[in-house]
């Protein structure tokens, strides 16, 4: 039987998770991840993604929109800046989202003329964002 390791996933508004899980898969800023019981130390941001928890009961997936990753050998934690059961995902969950991304990118453009860093920035997570949407069945419009 395989090594479960402690995983915590909190976003602002509440804790969404907290079990022994086998293994969690990250979006991870710098690329996806898999992060199991022994892993070594990191601290990452994530990029809008799919976060997937594995154990003996199945695979449980969440939405975040960015936040950080914990990972030590005994535990995985994963502060989301905004987290939803992808179960508990709907057409107008992910427009709130999306809205949410395209104001960002909006206002770095309106805040930051001739500075590409954020307005390139921003854009990427409105793409994110419109890429989580397609991958998990729903339309960002």
């Amino acid at each position: 039987m395989a090594e479960t390791v402690q995983f915590d996933l909190v976003s602002p508004e509440r804790l969404l998770t907290s079990a022994a899980v086998d293994e969690v898969q990250i979006p991870g800023a710098d690329g996806d991840m898999t992060a199991m019981a022994g892993h070594a130390p990191l601290i990452t941001t994530l990029r809008p993604g799919l976060v997937r928890a594995t154990s003996r009961e199945g695979e449980t997936e969440y939405v975040v929109t960015g936040g950080f990753a914990e990972i030590d050998g005994d535990s995985i934690s994963v502060l989301a800046e905004r987290a939803v059961p992808r179960a508990d995902m709907t057409q107008d969950e992910m427009k709130s989202m999306v809205d949410e991304a395209t104001e960002r990118l909006n206002a770095a453009k309106q805040a930051q003329d001739n500075e590409p860093g954020p307005v390139d920035e921003a854009a990427k997570l409105l793409s994110d964002m419109v890429a989580v949407g397609e991958r998990i069945g729903l339309s960002p419009n």
